[in-house]
């Protein structure tokens, strides 16, 4: 909506929008609120339709909401028409997560495309294994397990990968309905549920609050409003800003596995932050020259968070999160980014009319905010599996007890640290000496000479020794 919501033709038909920042505002945050509601149903079916079918319907009610918007004309009530059309795209999104009037209806109807190129491959794709063993369809399980790996079918590797799933579900206490209640969200011990899940939604709190639609959606009214630009060229300068947008996001598929989570969360946090001093000190003095700075500081800032907070707060609540509350927290989490999505799109415009530079002051406390935050309570999570994953909270549970609150959260961020990448079988030893699988489940499927079932009692003192 950058540039449409300030477009000649788009006011023409949608009077109530032109110079007026909070219509414009609610106009833009009501996608938010649609993508709310898709989240809360995610959060209440998802584990019942699945993630295939879940994409396939999010993508089909974003097509039926991007036809209404399109589809208004003046003749009847456009602005309604286009605000519903607007809140069931945002719906889909949610559940996923020629003539003047083409300025503005063409970038809506273009995304048409990208959810057709979600729903229809989506058809062939195969379920989630984790999600078949779930619901107990365990013969289908292991068949994508083995595709996924190129495996056989009864290969022991496959049979082990199947068995290391099911004890994960085991040890969090799955039912085999595949239904989980929500209150298990809110349970910690061993699996530390609410921890987990909690770490998932201050990220999406966090990269909405850090001021990224602040710059996305409203980039040339900033431009104009800020700046001082004319409309023409803060056009321009938001499909340039696009651009680095996209380059730097791309970026990020490169790095993020070799750089990991958990720094790019810090380097992205001090570029945003930073960014945003820029901006604001280059507008205090509130002349051209020195708001050509401030141009300056938020394409820096775009270029910070295409690179690093675009993706990582999708990515980490998916990574952090044990199989049996995994839909439901991540869920929550998508329920927390589109919240406050919506408030801060809805307060953005408002915040630049009364307060000026001061708005950028306050996004660039509240990055500054972020860092003590993930400094102490983020853990890595670069290559590891959910069954890794799994193993370090428990550990870091177990280790500690009877420590002080200080010394207990440094033992999540320490145990991702120093953990070394696990085999599949020391997957299975690890489970049992952390006491996430009993003794003796699993064992038939392992070879003679592993150090699995029938050993804990070594493996505890040797953990008893560290």
């Amino acid at each position: 909506m950058s540039g449409i919501i300030t477009a000649p033709a788009f006011n023409d038909l949608y009077p109530a929008t032109k110079d007026n920042s909070t219509m414009q505002a609610f106009v833009t945050a009501i996608y938010e609120v649609g993508c709310l509601f898709g989240a809360i149903l995610i959060l209440a079916f998802g584990d019942s339709i699945g993630r295939r079918r879940g994409m396939m319907l999010g993508g089909s009610t974003m097509i039926l909401g991007v036809i209404i918007q399109v589809t208004a004309e003046r003749n009847a009530t456009p602005l309604a028409q286009f605000i519903i059309g607007r809140t069931i795209t945002g719906v889909g999104n949610g559940i996923n997560t020629g003539p003047p009037d083409l300025v503005w209806r063409f970038p809506i109807a273009f995304q048409i495309i990208f959810a057709l190129i979600l729903v229809i491959p989506m058809y062939w794709l195969p379920e989630s294994p984790r999600w078949l063993l779930t619901r107990g369809r365990d013969d289908e399980g292991a068949t994508v397990i083995a595709a996924l790996r190129g495996l056989e079918l009864d290969s022991k590797e496959t049979l082990l990968q199947k068995q290391i799933i099911l004890d994960s579900i085991a040890a969090s206490g799955y039912s085999k309905n595949g239904h989980t209640p929500l209150k298990a969200v809110f349970t910690n011990g061993r699996t530390q549920h609410f921890r987990r899940m909690m770490l998932g939604v201050s990220s999406q709190f966090m990269q909405q609050v850090g001021g990224c639609n602040a710059v996305i959606y409203y980039f040339p009214i900033l431009f104009e409003t800020s700046i001082g630009q004319t409309h023409n060229m803060s056009l321009l300068l938001g499909g340039v800003n696009m651009v680095v947008y996209a380059i730097f996001a791309t970026v990020s598929w490169f790095i993020i596995e070799r750089v990991g989570r958990r720094k790019l969360f810090l380097w992205g946090t001090v570029g945003q932050g930073m960014s945003m001093v820029i901006v604001f000190s280059c507008l205090i003095p509130g002349t051209p020259a020195a708001a050509k700075g401030a141009a300056v500081g938020l394409f820096t800032y775009i270029a910070s968070f295409g690179a690093t907070w675009l993706p990582l707060p999708w990515l980490y609540p998916a990574e952090i999160s044990p199989v049996k509350t995994r839909a439901k927290a991540n869920a929550l989490s998508t329920c927390s980014n589109w919240l406050f999505n919506f408030l801060i799109v809805m307060i953005t415009p408002i915040m630049i009319d009364h307060i000026g530079w001061g708005t950028y002051l306050f996004f660039a406390i509240v990055n500054a905010c972020f860092l003590p935050i993930i400094y102490i309570f983020y853990p890595e999570t670069k290559m590891r599996s959910l069954e890794e994953i799994d193993i370090i909270f428990a550990a870091a549970y177990v280790r500690g007890q009877g420590k002080g609150w200080r010394e207990r959260q440094r033992e999540y961020v320490r145990g991702a640290r120093e953990m070394g990448y696990l085999s599949d079988w020391e997957i299975e030893r690890e489970a049992r000496v952390w006491g996430l699988v009993s003794d003796g489940e699993g064992d038939n499927i392992l070879g003679e000479g592993q150090l699995v079932g029938g050993k804990r009692d070594v493996e505890e003192k040797e953990v008893k020794g560290m």
